[in-house]
């Protein structure tokens, strides 16, 4: 009876360890995609400063576009509360899906800014305006790279979740699938035009 119970709390012991692996490794892997969100939340609101000093250059210029400007204002204060939610909680995907839907709007209103900007070429000569867009334009490849090494990271961490023998305790240790941080952008799913 005695190597009996040694055998069983062998068992036990060797089970608890294969347990404990398995969830050391998923919060590692958690807590690495929550890592790659605050770098993406570093870069969002650096992007979210920069908008409300361009729609102001653009407001001088482009008076009579105040529905456009107001558009990406709303769109802006829209992504900075989804943002804040998600940096609050990256690992909520309702989170994630809201901030992927404000981060789209954003897109499009910003797009339709510059779109009408080309109609003014004062505001286009404009150095203020030329310096602005700069700045969003080298922030807005920061937030891609960041975003691309986030969804890295959640794939990593959904991969792992989701393979056997992890899958069998994901759920019960709380570990929940996490989302894909995907900002949509018409013009990057037409075709280039080329004319020769």
């Amino acid at each position: 009876m005695g190597t009996g119970l040694m055998i069983g709390l062998g068992i036990l012991v060797v089970v608890i360890l294969f347990i404990a692996g398995i969830y050391n490794k998923l919060v590692a892997l958690r807590n690495r995609f929550k890592n790659a969100f605050a770098q993406i939340d570093v870069q969002l609101k650096r992007r979210y400063d920069l908008i409300p000093n361009l729609v102001e250059t653009a407001k001088a210029y482009m008076a009579h576009e105040k529905d456009t400007l107001e558009g990406v204002v709303r769109a802006r204060n829209a992504a900075v509360n989804a943002a804040s939610a998600a940096a609050a909680n990256p690992d909520d995907p309702d989170a994630i899906k809201q901030l992927s839907g404000a981060e789209s709007a954003l897109s499009g209103s910003l797009g339709r800014l510059f779109a009408l900007a080309e109609a003014y070429p004062d505001l286009k000569a404009n150095q203020n305006m030329m310096q602005l867009s700069e700045e969003l334009t080298t922030t807005e490849n920061k937030v891609a790279f960041a975003r691309q090494a986030y969804n890295d990271a959640v794939m990593v961490y959904n991969t792992a979740r989701e393979t056997f023998p992890s899958v069998l305790l994901a759920g019960m240790l709380g570990f929940r699938a996490a989302e894909l941080l995907t900002i949509e952008n018409p013009a990057e799913r037409e075709a280039p035009k080329v004319s020769f």
